[in-house]
């Protein structure tokens, strides 16, 4: 079958819900905030509804200014990026209460502490992370002390109290219920927690090795038994020569044409329910190349075929 009514277990094409989450707290470079609007101007909307969805926009949800941050010495930039983060995870969580498919723009990847927590408030749900990074530092681990490196590792509740408790208490996701596609640029205190976790990771020398294609298949057969799948794709996980609009460009990432059949693949899976579209920043872009690739990518994922 072909197209999106392949999305199983739901009667017709659900509606989607755009959310936007200007978040850039969590890393140095400026403008990643400006991806939710780069994101939309690029067309996302018309690129859905083409492929016969409606959709709806919630708007924005309310990240504090990063500006404002420095006159109020007392608020830190984590009590910020929580705050940001759990308002992502209740426009997250309503959505899926009110039977829509979230669709998050970013703004830094630390978003996705919130955006999957709110999406497995819910009940079980499987988590892709394609991303050349593998963000699963924790305050003690990290080089950087940049928080968009550490949402995976507190969505698997570990890390600082404050964002792994978000939404609601505890880990959100189980170590067995994810898959990180695309790793490149992985840190030694990321290495030790993944492979200590037993955590189903592919590297791009598995994308080489065994195709893009076999990698997404294997990454899905992982996550067998789980009825929801959350796809959190950062555009850095793609090749910076081809989506250069990112804070931490890595080279040697997925090909257009790799990036598109990972989509494929997970399309025709059929169980993903919401998705995370982070680290577009137009400042460091090309005449938007990065957000259209970006709609692109969610069209594949929704099930945009050639044939």
């Amino acid at each position: 079958g072909h197209g999106p009514d392949r999305l199983k277990g739901m009667s017709e094409r659900p509606t989607i819900r755009v959310i936007g989450v200007p978040m850039d707290l969590g890393q140095s470079r400026r403008g990643v905030d400006m991806g939710p609007s780069a994101i939309r101007h690029a067309g996302l909307h018309e690129r859905l509804r083409s492929l016969g969805y409606a959709t709806e926009d919630a708007g924005n949800v309310d990240i504090p200014e990063r500006a404002t941050l420095a006159t109020h010495p007392e608020r830190s930039f984590m009590s910020a990026v929580v705050d940001g983060c759990s308002a992502a995870y209740d426009a997250g969580a309503q959505a899926i209460v009110d039977e829509r498919f979230p669709i998050f723009l970013g703004g830094d990847h630390s978003m996705a502490a919130g955006t999957v927590g709110g999406v497995s408030a819910a009940g079980p749900v499987g988590l892709l992370w394609i991303d050349a990074h593998a963000d699963a530092n924790t305050p003690e681990t990290s080089p950087t002390g940049n928080i968009h490196g550490m949402p995976l590792a507190a969505l698997l509740g570990l890390g600082a109290s404050a964002l792994v408790n978000l939404g609601h208490a505890g880990p959100k996701i189980p170590f067995a219920r994810v898959a990180l596609i695309g790793l490149r640029d992985v840190d030694a205190g990321e290495r030790a927690l993944l492979r200590a976790h037993g955590v189903a990771a592919f590297t791009m020398t598995d994308v080489d090795e065994y195709g893009a294609g076999e990698v997404a298949r294997r990454a899905l057969g992982h996550l067998d038994g789980v009825g929801r799948l959350h796809v959190s794709l950062d555009m850095d996980v793609v090749d910076p020569l081809e989506a250069p609009g990112v804070g931490t460009p890595v080279p040697g990432g997925l090909t257009y044409r790799e990036a598109h059949l990972v989509m494929e693949v997970i399309s025709r899976d059929g169980r993903v329910r919401s998705a995370d579209l982070v680290e577009v920043n137009p400042i460091l872009d090309e005449h938007n190349r990065t957000a259209a690739m970006a709609v692109e990518l969610i069209a594949s994922l929704l099930g945009k075929s050639i044939l």
